[in-house]
């Protein structure tokens, strides 16, 4: 509402959370040459691409059926592990990442009328998938923290020039409050992301993000009194469905 353009809005919650957490990473000198590999520089910047545009998608499109687009990363991150990681890939988990593919195609309706922010939130999904990859790539090799503090250092520069080409919003207190907030809830759980990144494959922790699918649907409707049509409805049912059952696939 207050007229903040989507990449100002990535941008603070990377710079507000780099602020705070730099002292707490354990960043030595000897690290700092690491920040411009180009592994790390090319994880950043998928984490900033997914970021930016699951912010442009949700400025014109409901919540749940954003995170329903989004939900094609796990699909990514399962396909990119297999293939490039050469990670286990099983029929009964292939078979329902492609149940949550149908879902996803419930909630966007490719060629049925959905709007350039699904597109985003589409595009959103790839680059997580491909950032959860990347994550389960270099886990093994640098600290959870280093992982965490890089990737919002890499965010916040390279999102800077973009989110003040846009100019700067007029910013209340109660603003402020709820991006530092997001940004502190998006790094804690991309630290844990990086630590279970050590001992779990990425086709295991892929399917955990479904789980904000009920925390989506229910905030969209509180805050913003936005609720799913029937079909897409349906297709957040078949998602939810397809990730509960992978979590209860990788247990056993």
């Amino acid at each position: 509402q207050a007229g903040a353009h989507p990449f100002f809005v990535a941008w603070a919650r990377f710079a507000m959370a780099a602020i705070v957490l730099l002292p707490l990473s354990g960043l030595s000198r000897a690290e700092l040459p690491q920040l411009a590999d180009w592994r790390i520089l090319l994880r950043g910047a998928l984490v900033v691409g997914g970021i930016a545009s699951i912010l442009t998608a949700l400025s014109s499109e409901p919540i749940a059926d954003v995170f329903g687009a989004f939900f094609i990363g796990p699909i990514i991150s399962y396909t990119l592990a297999a293939l490039l990681l050469k990670e286990r890939v099983t029929p009964a988990r292939s078979l329902l990442l492609a149940l949550g593919f149908i879902g996803v195609l419930l909630v966007v309706k490719p060629g049925f009328g959905a709007g350039m922010g699904m597109g985003f939130a589409l595009l959103a999904g790839v680059f997580y998938g491909s950032f959860l990859t990347a994550t389960r790539w270099l886990a093994a090799g640098f600290r959870p923290r280093f992982l965490l503090i890089s990737q919002l250092l890499v965010g916040s520069v390279l999102l800077a020039s973009l989110a003040f080409a846009m100019g700067v919003p007029a910013m209340t207190p109660w603003i402020w409050t709820l991006l530092a907030l997001s940004a502190a809830g998006s790094a804690m759980g991309n630290f844990l992301l990086a630590m279970a990144n050590r001992t779990a494959p990425a086709s295991v922790i892929a399917p955990l993000v479904y789980t904000q699918l009920i925390a989506a649907t229910i905030l969209g409707y509180v805050a913003f009194g936005d609720w799913p049509d029937p079909l897409s409805l349906i297709g957040l049912a078949i998602i939810l469905t397809s990730g509960l059952l992978s979590l209860r696939l990788a247990h056993r």
